[in-house]
């Protein structure tokens, strides 16, 4: 599956006016699952992050704690570098804007644009936001405010130096639509273009020592620093030791960034032409996530409402917060983020799917074969035929697609959607009813493989998102994988290679993944909400025995007709393993034609009743309100007669 190209991995370099929040945490968690994946690919992978410490926001950060700008900078930086490890992020290198070398190359680059005519000086005034540290147009402004900042800029009138990013716009225009997945997803390309429709005025790249001497100084001129994104965007260079390191031939031709929309403009504008102007290649892709959303309003540092990770991490699980994040946010859109969400997601997708099936396959090997992986005899394993093998191979595909596009949500779709099926197929395959017979003991040993092989598969491919658990569920299945494995022991060429349990192996004894996370009620009847007078209340309690009792079928429907005068009513003639005659009241919400075929859940052992001169054989299940009637079907073809447990 290698393609033997390098991957090269960036995230922003972090501003430090501010601590690191969940916005942070997303970010580079996604970085560090495309990293790990495209390291289970085989080939040479480089991660970077860092911080971002010059400019006026820093300045004004560092007075409010009576600090001076260095010693701000160290603290801040110190805490992102600090949290990074404690989030399993495999980061290889961590850059700060104020390391010499990163410096050296700044100036390096300023240099070769002025010699080349790409940076002039002028006065200019415009609108300034201190927060952005940027000037601003007219157009750009919402309501006369800055966007992000929710201020009114200052006017400020001084002489600067200017870059001729204007020389380049047609150049940009063109490079754009000529590489379709240059910004991605598309409605950030198609935004930026929308930007470029209106004429490109030149970067403002200089601040006056007279109001900020907290920068890198242009070599050209010492009574100036340059603008913070002049300086930061380089480190992507910078950090591979260009112009001549060996880091910097190979990973900056297959450089990837990723971003936060409201930086679209800085990366998807900016940095390109600078890299033209500077006769470096352009990156590859420029990868754009939505915003975190709290109580609906953007999570952000300028407004406050932010998440401390840890928090979240340390009460919830570390596997489980990045499992959250990966697969909550559709990458490109927005998000809400909740702790009732995150909870809903562990007891849903963690406790209930993965570690149900975790569970139960582990513990029936232990039951079956005293926890050893049994021989799986080829002629049996055609025989019982699941369709598991067709799925794990769908899976592994569609998850490598969707991880090469960074659509990580969908990847980890496709996987859960194997765990659902393996926990189906559990049920279909009834391994209790096979080992009851000595003369099905072989077909016992076919699926009790089938569903350990189907485990080594889904472990390897959530090795991106959660890697302890990983670890953990590989062990439990008899590998001899080391505590901080990478991916290269979750080769995805193995994954995608159906045989990897070796008959014979002796399995430890099995844990539980994700323990389910037990919803405290609300102490008080007034806290709860008002019960709806529509719905009808919850009956008495009854036991597990009494509603045993009641046998619950898939039923196909092979006929259905009106019955005379019976305006309500129609009969179905289904299909549970042996026809049926059931009476059900849906007649005024779905025509009789529209019914044929339909895969329902009936009631199959109710005693017979006459219903308008008709026996009725079971009742068909349907939720009923006053408006609508919505008959219980199931999801996926499944056998005429297959019990519900």
């Amino acid at each position: 599956m290698a393609d033997g190209r390098p991957f090269y991995i960036t995230t922003p370099i972090y501003y430090v006016n501010a601590r690191p929040h969940l916005g942070h945490a997303y970010t580079t968690i996604v970085a560090d699952v495309a990293s790990r994946f495209h390291a289970m690919k085989g080939i040479p992978t480089f991660f970077l992050t860092g911080t971002d410490e010059h400019g006026d926001k820093i300045v004004r950060a560092a007075q409010k704690e009576n600090l001076s700008p260095r010693a701000y900078v160290d603290a801040i930086s110190r805490q992102f570098r600090d949290l990074w490890p404690e989030l399993n992020i495999g980061y290889d290198r961590f850059i700060r804007t104020t390391d010499p070398a990163h410096m050296a190359v700044v100036e390096k680059i300023l240099q070769r644009i002025y010699d080349a005519g790409d940076i002039y000086y002028g006065e200019y005034e415009g609108l300034y936001c201190f927060g952005c540290e940027r000037f601003y147009t007219e157009r750009e402004l919402v309501d006369g405010k800055c966007p992000d900042h929710q201020t009114e800029p200052e006017t400020i009138r001084e002489s600067n130096y200017f870059f001729k990013m204007s020389r380049y716009q047609d150049w940009l225009i063109s490079h754009i639509q000529e590489n379709p997945d240059f910004i991605r997803p598309e409605r950030y390309k198609n935004e930026v273009l929308a930007f470029l429709r209106e004429p490109l005025e030149d970067l403002c790249i200089s601040r006056p020592k007279s109001r900020l001497e907290w920068g890198i100084t242009l070599p050209f001129d010492d009574k100036y620093v340059t603008y913070v994104w002049f300086d930061a965007l380089l480190n992507y260079v910078s950090a591979l030791d260009y112009p001549d390191g060996e880091r910097y031939r190979t990973f900056w031709p297959q450089a990837q960034h990723i971003v936060a929309k409201d930086i679209l403009k800085p990366h998807g504008i900016y940095w390109p032409i600078m890299l033209k102007a500077a006769g470096i290649p352009v990156y590859r892709h420029l990868n754009v996530h939505g915003y975190w959303n709290v109580d609906e309003s953007k999570m952000s540092k300028s407004l406050g409402n932010v998440a401390d990770p840890l928090d979240l991490k340390n009460v919830y699980g570390l596997d489980a917060f990045r499992y959250f994040l990966v697969r909550e946010m559709a990458f490109g859109l927005d998000a809400n983020f909740s702790e009732a969400a995150l909870v809903g997601r562990i007891n849903a997708d963690l406790a209930n799917d993965l570690g149900n099936l975790f569970s139960r396959v582990t513990a029936m090997a232990h039951k079956y074969f005293k926890g050893v992986v049994p021989e799986c005899d080829p002629e049996i394993d055609r025989e019982v035929n699941l369709g598991l093998v067709t799925d794990a191979e769908k899976a592994v595909r569609v998850f490598e697609e969707e991880m090469e596009r960074f659509g990580f949500h969908k990847a980890y779709n496709a996987v859960w959607e194997l765990i659902g099926r393996m926990n189906k197929y559990i049920d279909m395959s009834a391994p209790w009813e096979l080992a009851k017979k000595k003369s099905s003991r072989r077909q016992l040993e076919a699926v009790i493989y089938k569903f350990l092989e189907g485990l080594r598969i889904v472990s390897g491919l959530i090795y991106p998102a959660m890697p302890e658990t990983a670890v953990s569920m590989q062990r439990h299945l008899g590998f001899d994988v080391p505590e901080n494995a990478d991916g290269p022991y979750f080769d995805l060429a193995s994954l995608a290679s159906w045989g990897g349990m070796a008959p014979g192996t002796q399995l430890p004894k099995s844990t539980t993944l994700f323990p389910r996370i037990e919803v405290k009620e609300k102490e008080t009847p007034e806290e709860a909400p008002p019960p709806d007078p529509d719905i009808p209340e919850i009956k008495p309690e009854i036991s597990f025995d009494a509603f045993g009792a009641v046998d619950l079928r898939v039923a196909t429907i092979i006929k259905a007709e009106a019955i005379p005068r019976a305006k309500k009513l129609l009969k179905l003639e289904v299909d549970l393993g042996r026809r049926r005659t059931i009476v059900a009241g849906i007649a005024q919400h779905y025509d009789p034609e529209d019914l044929v075929g339909k895969q329902v859940i009936v009631a199959a052992n109710l005693k017979p009743a006459k219903i308008m001169g008709t026996l009725s054989n079971g009742m068909l299940l349907a939720a009923v309100d006053k408006k609508k009637t919505a008959i219980a079907t199931v999801e996926g073809e499944m056998k005429p007669g297959t019990p519900l447990r």
